[in-house]
């Protein structure tokens, strides 16, 4: 363990102070210093269903082989090497070869289509890429319009199966084979790049967070925090979460990696609550990211503990507000307290709980993880007193913050204010120290003078029993700029007819005010998520401006 044991989130916090190396690798982090202890890094499952196991020794000895070869094709240090695959060995041996050689990975998410992946692969410029035959062809539509991406390594087609291409015909474990197993990693700074993950891209096209090989070793003290006290032994961490996402990567896999610890590698196309369930079940998971999305389809579950158990020991969400009610499941369903964290692609676990020395409140992100400072400031940089609404800020330096965006120095200038920076999102701190999430920047609902955040909102829909999810966005008013909206999906066994809409917008106007309750409701079967889980409240805007741009016509 990194912090130290204490009894109180001050003593916790005050208690740590960063002690970084100047020189650092990612891959000795995560796998070589774990080699020779004979320890399981990866639980995963064969293309015909069948458990296997990865050892630390036999993904070091990939990894070197690996990086041989991406070496032998003319991959060099500062490259980017894309990996398109889903929870797999060779997603993870591709990322420590590509640190042990001091090039970048860059993780892509299987789901995405082509036109997603063209920008990515387009604007990394990666000179190479780690696919599966499942999105081959994605690629090979693109193909031609990819000028710097000169080899694609195929983790399950032999060579005789067909050549896609001038460079894409390269087996991935066939090019293992034939490398040496022997390497030494490159002398690399504890500032030199390491991993390119680009944001979800909700707003404009998605940007590119750089960062550095420091950045495992930062985000020890938050997940000890998370799920304190952290490591121990017979600790198996699992997340529906992709790899290809900060979530899945850094928030389960490469933290448990770091310590030693085993993963269970599965994610299924579309989550399913029950199989989550048995899953943990039947691994007994005892450590977990799960995103408050996937957390509410499992509460849907019946009879949940009685059917499956729990084996789990912390766990901890985040992306969204969880709330009280999903706080309360998760205790009497799970057997634990949810460990609610927030961080973001560019500035990873800054604030959240740690149940065993503070109070949960519900609502609440929490506090400010230890190592780090968490401030909300005005427009000016100006921190603001406790209550009032303001930025959410992080001060820098930061081990844990990105280097930039990717080719963009202006975004990356336009995120600091002095030396704070801006995570774009609105919220405000109690004087217990407790942060509170109240909305994207541009998620911020403007009404009759009112400046209301949908999270808070969307609590409280969820606290009625007939609502599975919901979001809450502003639609364009003459009298009252915004109105709120709120799309709802029904639970079931409940009819989205005008009675249940009436019922639902008394249940807001009582619990909250008559400025926020929603004057428009819209039933529907399903939310548009990015691919980490989070309801993408811009679509649903640009539904409604839509709508009434046809009506105008």
């Amino acid at each position: 363990m990194i912090l130290k044991q204490a009894d109180s989130y001050d003593a916790l916090y005050q208690g740590f102070s960063w002690n970084l190396p100047e020189r650092a690798n990612a891959a000795y982090d995560v796998c070589d210093r774990h080699a020779a202890s004979g320890k399981i890094a990866l639980i995963y499952f064969d293309e015909a269903g069948r458990e296997r196991r990865m050892t630390f020794g036999h993904m070091q000895k990939a990894a070197n082989s690996l990086a041989n070869a991406l070496e032998g094709h003319g991959v060099a240090e500062g490259d980017r090497v894309a990996i398109l695959l889903p929870q797999c060995p060779e997603a993870g041996i591709t990322h420590v070869a590509a640190w042990k050689m001091a090039a970048i990975s860059l993780p892509l998410f299987t789901l995405m289509g082509e036109e997603a992946l063209e920008y990515r692969l387009a604007n990394s410029g990666a000179k190479a890429l780690v696919t599966n035959t499942e999105n081959l062809p994605k690629i090979i539509g693109i193909r031609d319009r990819l000028p710097d991406l000169k080899h694609i390594f195929i983790t399950d087609m032999e060579p005789a199966n067909g050549d896609v291409g001038d460079g894409a015909d390269l087996t991935f474990w066939g090019e293992i084979e034939k490398a040496s197993d022997s390497y030494e990693n490159k002398d690399t700074a504890a500032n030199d790049p390491c991993l390119l993950v680009y944001t979800s891209g909700t707003t404009g096209q998605p940007k590119g967070a750089l960062h550095a090989h420091r950045l495992h070793q930062a985000h020890m003290p938050s997940m000890e925090f998370y799920l304190y006290p952290y490591p121990q032994q017979g600790d198996l961490a699992w997340t529906p979460a992709d790899w290809a996402w900060m979530g899945g990567l850094m928030d389960n896999l490469m933290p448990a990696w770091c310590y030693g610890q085993p993963v269970l590698a599965y994610r299924a196309r579309k989550f399913d609550p029950e199989e989550a369930f048995a899953m943990m079940a039947n691994y007994k998971v005892k450590t977990s990211f799960i995103p408050p999305t996937a957390l509410k389809m499992m509460r849907q579950v019946p009879d949940a503990r009685a059917r499956y158990g729990t084996t789990l020991r912390a766990m901890f969400s985040g992306g969204e507000t969880m709330g009280e009610d999903l706080l309360h499941w998760g205790y009497e369903t799970l057997g634990i307290v949810i460990s609610e964290g927030y961080g973001q692609t560019e500035f990873n676990l800054m604030a959240g709980n740690c149940p065993p020395v503070m109070d949960v409140i519900p609502g609440s992100m929490g506090k400010a993880c230890p190592g780090h400072t968490v401030g909300i400031i005005d427009d000016s940089g100006n921190l603001l007193p406790a209550g009032e609404t303001g930025n959410i800020a992080f001060k820098t330096p930061d081990p844990i913050q990105m280097l930039g965006y990717w080719q963009n120095e202006q975004a990356t200038k336009d995120k600091h204010i002095g030396d704070w920076f801006l995570s774009g999102d609105l919220g405000r701190q109690d004087d217990q120290g407790y942060l509170w999430f109240l909305g994207r920047d541009d998620d911020v609902i403007t009404s009759a003078g009112y400046r209301i955040g949908p999270g808070e909102i969307e609590e409280c829909l969820m606290k009625h029993p007939a609502v599975a999810l919901a979001a809450a966005v502003g639609v364009p008013d003459p009298t009252r700029t915004e109105i709120v909206k709120a799309f709802i999906v029904p639970a079931a066994g409940h009819t989205p007819d005008n009675d249940l809409m009436a019922e639902v917008q008394e249940y807001v106007k009582a619990r909250l005010s008559a400025h926020e309750y929603p004057r428009l409701i819209e039933f529907v079967e399903e939310m548009p998520l990015t691919a980490t889980g989070k309801i993408r409240r811009k679509d649903l805007r640009d539904q409604e401006v839509a709508k009434l741009e046809g009506d105008a016509a």
